[in-house]
């Protein structure tokens, strides 16, 4: 995640936290591999048939999925590691029938426990029962308002009743944080869910770039250009800034395409020159894309993935070794590649002067979008004249972006009623 709102508005503050060991918030880097923020996707049974599922969750667990045992172990494996926090995702946590207990277990032992879900699920007394059993974090997910997000998401009614969860979290005391996707669908939603962010008063409004993986991939000939992807992330720059001069205690973040944060490096550089190489310190520590170093994902089944988007590579699973020794392998050829990606990067990426702010980017999209696992980043929406890169080499790679046309609104199915089977 980039700290939008702290880094453009609030470094020095950021600069303290680091300075203090705390990293930056939920989401900050750590920068020691053996202690990297996981997610964990408990499950792969859902309520809701999302477009852009990166998992491929379906209506049901996997009868393979770790026991209740397992994930006891596995959170006591992760304290030994020192992982200072784990997100429970899926599918949808709350449809693991232990989760409320692993929760509890991982704040035991010291782990920050956040959840990650479509809100559906939640009412009061459910927000009550997180809140005692220690979460920390909420992230409920709104991919537009009202009939959009409903067909995005699979069901009619899931926008009310995410709302409904969202509010019943906010009001038992829980730090909440609403989330939100960029794609074709739903970019002309972007104003109105920066809106909705602010009149919820949730504390954190979390923008992501789609990944083109699990569900997602079929949407991958209808990939945001470079150009559309700007003018969304500077939208959201103009409206963290807004909201700090009016005083709103509301963070913007974006997550998944790192080229955001020499963005706002550059921004900051036209805007505010003296706090420039603050901010340009602060990005490098944090190192761009963190997949394989600062952040681990485990699939319900226990696999190992160098994040959560990264379900058809593993590493490990931690059924036959623990994590610690996964994550900790240097003779593991993606984890290695992935810590020292410079090396293998080819063609813009690889020639960027800015290449620490972004780490290249993220590697598993834009080996969706070019079949090619270390070529340039077609996602990034930065020019050359701003780079400082010198004319093309016959190495790079051209931006491999879709000629695709048409209604954005016929990748949505309609979708079923409230309390259809799914």
């Amino acid at each position: 995640m980039l700290d939008v709102t702290k880094l453009l508005c609030r470094p020095e503050e950021v600069a303290v936290r680091v300075r203090a060991g705390a990293g930056s918030g939920h989401g900050g880097r750590f920068a020691a591999l053996a202690r990297p923020v996981v997610v964990w996707n408990v499950t792969r049974g859902c309520n809701l048939h999302c477009q852009h599922c990166y998992a491929s969750a379906q209506s049901g667990a996997d009868p393979e999925e770790l026991t209740p045992a397992e994930g006891h172990a596995l959170l006591e494996e992760f304290a030994r590691c020192g992982v200072p926090a784990v997100v429970f995702s899926g599918g949808d946590p709350l449809l693991r029938p232990d989760l409320l207990d692993l929760a509890r277990h991982a704040a035991d032992l010291g782990i920050h426990p956040a959840l990650s879900t479509n809100g559906t699920l939640i009412d009061g007394p459910m927000a009550r029962r997180l809140r005692e059993t220690g979460v920390g974090y909420v992230g409920v997910s709104v991919d537009g308002i009202g009939e959009l997000h409903d067909r995005f998401r699979g069901l009619r009614g899931s926008y009310e009743s995410a709302l409904r969860g969202l509010r019943a979290c906010r009001d038992q005391g829980l730090m909440v944080g609403l989330r939100f996707t960029l794609s074709r669908p739903t970019l002309s939603h972007l104003p109105r869910v920066l809106d909705l962010m602010e009149a919820e008063r949730v504390q954190r409004g979390y923008v992501s770039h789609l990944v083109y993986v699990g569900r997602a991939h079929r949407m991958s000939p209808f990939a945001l250009t470079p150009r559309e992807t700007r003018g969304a992330v500077e939208s959201i720059f103009d409206r963290a800034e807004a909201l700090h001069r009016r005083g709103v205690p509301l963070d913007l973040v974006t997550g998944n395409n790192d080229a955001d944060g020499v963005l706002l490096y550059l921004r900051a550089r036209a805007a505010r020159p003296g706090m420039a190489p603050l901010v340009y310190d602060l990005l490098r520590r944090r190192g761009g894309n963190s997949a394989g170093r600062t952040i681990a994902n485990v699939d319900d089944r226990g696999a190992v993935h160098p994040d959560q988007f990264w379900h058809h590579h593993t590493v490990g699973t931690v059924r036959e070794r623990p994590f610690g020794a996964i994550w900790a392998d240097a003779e593991q050829p993606l984890l290695a590649r992935l810590r020292d990606r410079r090396a293998h990067i080819t063609g813009r990426c690889a020639r960027c002067p800015l290449f620490e702010l972004c780490g290249g980017g993220s590697r598993v999209r834009t080996e969706a979008l070019t079949g090619d696992l270390w070529a340039s980043d077609p996602a990034c929406h930065l020019t050359d004249d701003e780079l400082g890169l010198g004319p093309p080499e016959e190495t790079d790679h051209a931006p491999a972006f879709p000629t695709a046309a048409g209604d954005p609104d016929s990748l949505l199915p309609e979708c079923a009623a409230v309390g259809a089977g799914r």
